[in-house]
């Protein structure tokens, strides 16, 4: 019983931390001075079309239908929230009218899978090993020099490491391409292949910063843990360092670190927008961006509000696994 209503008190936290990222974000692009309907006139009238006044208010007010923002606030919201939750459609986009958002938005995950994922993961597995070792031996000359490269690389901006990245193998040694190519239909193993050849540069510079901070974070915990009265006991016992390490060390350092790679892979959805930007990589972060410039309502909220369900999940994953990883947890 007690169970049951720890599930059910976090699902309802979980559907109110959508509902809310929901509503603000479609309220917050509507307060911008962006106006899409005149932006798209604009752009019609910059082809040198011309139009009458009675023409310019036709499409004007088939624009306005389409886009969804006719009526008040409340009345767009109510539409919103119908067709949202009914079908997940959020329309067209503006800037790129007339293909929805969601076609967009399928176009791009799977390069911010290729990127990101591959990234996250690579990271998080080295850094920890490296973490864990450098923190068991703190006094070691090769625990010091790695915890000197991690402090060292860890306060670089990863979008200045990207760009020293492209000009050294994009521009002096043409090792990979300097824009994104792509190849094949949509999750072949030709396209697949040229996601991950396309996503080399930009995940190193991605995972060489993040590494260092995993490094730091873990080292940090394994010094502290290996002076807890129990690994002195351990000690005592006559276990050696492997077992004291894989059995006592690693599952309480370890705990801490699966809830941010959790947080990680649900920001993921977000994209490296200044990554993205820089390499001409079509992820969601390049996404998001255009949606920003352009004034897109649609392809902003399609998303933001991707990446708002994939953190609201992940949070709510790690909450309910938490206790099958950390008997502590389960205990109580």
């Amino acid at each position: 019983m007690r169970l049951l209503s720890q599930i059910a008190t976090r699902l309802i936290s979980y559907f109110l931390v959508i509902a809310f990222g929901l509503t603000t974000i479609f309220f917050v692009p509507r307060f911008a001075p962006n106006d899409p309907v005149e932006a798209m006139l604009a752009k019609v009238s910059s082809t040198g079309s011309f139009m009458d006044a009675a023409q310019s208010d036709a499409l004007r007010a088939s624009l306005t239908d389409a886009f969804g923002l006719q009526g008040s606030l409340l009345e767009q919201y109510g539409r919103f929230v119908k067709r949202v939750l009914l079908t997940g459609d959020f329309g067209p986009s503006l800037a790129m009218y007339p293909t929805p958002v969601s076609e967009l938005i399928g176009r791009a995950l799977p390069w911010t899978f290729g990127l990101l994922l591959s990234s996250t993961l690579i990271a998080w597995v080295l850094g920890n090993f490296v973490g864990l070792l450098a923190g068991w031996r703190p006094n070691k000359a090769s625990s010091r020099i790695m915890e000197a490269v991690a402090i060292t690389i860890y306060p670089i901006p990863y979008y200045i490491l990207a760009l020293v990245l492209s000009i050294l193998f994009s521009y002096i040694w043409t090792v990979f391409p300097l824009t994104t190519s792509v190849h094949g239909a949509p999750w072949s193993w030709a396209f697949v292949k040229s996601v991950v050849w396309n996503s080399i540069l930009p995940a190193a510079s991605i995972v060489i910063v993040v590494f260092g901070w995993w490094v730091i974070s873990v080292k940090a915990q394994t010094t502290a843990l290996a002076e807890e009265e129990f690994i002195r006991y351990a000690r005592l016992k006559g276990l050696s360092d492997r077992r004291i390490i894989t059995r006592y060390i690693l599952p309480n350092a370890i705990l801490p670190q699966i809830t941010f790679l959790a947080l990680q892979i649900g920001l993921m959805f977000n994209g490296s927008i200044v990554t993205e930007i820089l390499f001409e990589y079509p992820g969601l972060g390049h996404l998001i961006y255009t949606a920003v410039i352009q004034g897109d309502y649609n392809l902003l909220m399609g998303t933001i509000s991707l990446s708002i369900v994939a953190v609201a999940t992940a949070t709510m994953i790690i909450d309910l696994i938490y206790p099958l990883l950390d008997p502590r947890i389960r205990a109580r």
